[in-house]
């Protein structure tokens, strides 16, 4: 009987191991259900690869004027060929897109970083700090921001314009959206039972915040940081399209501005704008799919069942 009874449990435990998928079988069953998601990471990640071996390989320098034979066509010397200016644009665009980089990240984490410590506070606390958090966001975010933008970097002097700088101008504000979404979602998890469970058993504000409501938020705010780095990133393009960005440093949006202004096309230069061209449909694109797959995952409303 004894060893009938551990055979059943033993059973039991297997067939209970088996019903559960760890965590990367979901992840792999979810990127298989959800194709989007799945292209726009592989394409980030050969967009990562790209840089990364590019940093390793390339020398810097030969992405800055003069450094390199002039209007040089692709060949194995040159695969992307060189400009005008006499940059390979191989180096240029390596050295573009890590700064484009940069300036995603460092500007889509600082505009979700105050969108979520500033929608917490509002929704959370609520009273007056509530009411003027909203207020701003309401007042603000009609705005056209890009009219903002274009005032600000165009006001600057073309010296101090840094990638740094470029990066605080697109941030500027980045963060009202942010906001409004975790306030919205904060003020709906915040009425959950488990919550109450948690003000009942005397746990404090910033417990029940960073403990019980803020790990289920990840999935917003995952979405809401690679919104906002898609944000960024098309900022940086068009602000440097427009000659508004550090024009020394080869950003992909000062390669085409540059092309632009030397009319590559009609002067036969076809290769000039057509590499950082191509890397800005492919970036935003990447982000762009990668956003929608995270919101599909975040938002129940929308979720798909295998």
């Amino acid at each position: 009987m004894t060893t009938i009874t551990a055979t059943t449990q033993d059973a039991g435990t297997s067939r209970e191991s088996v019903e559960q998928p760890g965590a990367l079988t979901l992840l792999l069953r979810y990127l298989r259900r959800n194709k989007g998601l799945a292209i726009g990471l592989l394409i980030l990640l050969g967009l990562v690869l790209f840089t990364a071996i590019g940093l390793m390989t390339i020398n810097p320098k030969q992405a800055y004027p003069l450094a390199v034979a002039t209007r040089k066509p692709p060949s194995l010397q040159y695969p992307f060929g060189t400009d005008f200016f006499g940059r390979n644009l191989l180096a240029a665009m390596v050295m573009g897109m890590w700064q484009t980089a940069v300036i995603g990240v460092l500007a889509g984490g600082l505009g979700t970083l105050i969108g979520v410590v500033l929608g917490f506070i509002s929704a959370y606390f609520g009273g007056w700090i509530d009411g003027v958090i909203r207020t701003v966001c309401q007042i603000l975010t009609p705005i056209p921001v890009l009219l903002i933008q274009v005032v600000v970097a165009g006001s600057l002097d073309k010296r101090d314009v840094t990638i740094i700088t470029m990066a605080f101008i697109v941030v500027m504000l980045a963060w009202m959206g942010p906001t409004l979404v975790i306030r919205a979602q904060v003020l709906t998890m915040k009425e959950r039972q488990f919550v109450s469970v948690a003000k009942l058993s005397g746990v404090s504000d910033l417990g029940i915040i960073f403990k019980e409501i803020l790990p289920n938020l990840l999935p917003f705010i995952a979405a809401a940081f690679v919104g906002q780095v898609f944000s960024a990133v098309f900022a940086s393009f068009y602000l440097a399209v427009l000659g508004l960005g550090p024009l020394r440093e080869p950003l992909l949006g000062n390669i085409i501005w540059a092309a632009q202004l030397q009319g590559a096309f009609f002067n036969g230069w076809w290769w000039w704008p057509i590499a950082p061209s191509v890397a800005m449909i492919l970036i935003l694109g990447s982000l762009a799919l990668i956003n929608m797959g995270l919101d599909e995952l975040a938002n129940p409303r929308v979720r798909r069942t295998e």
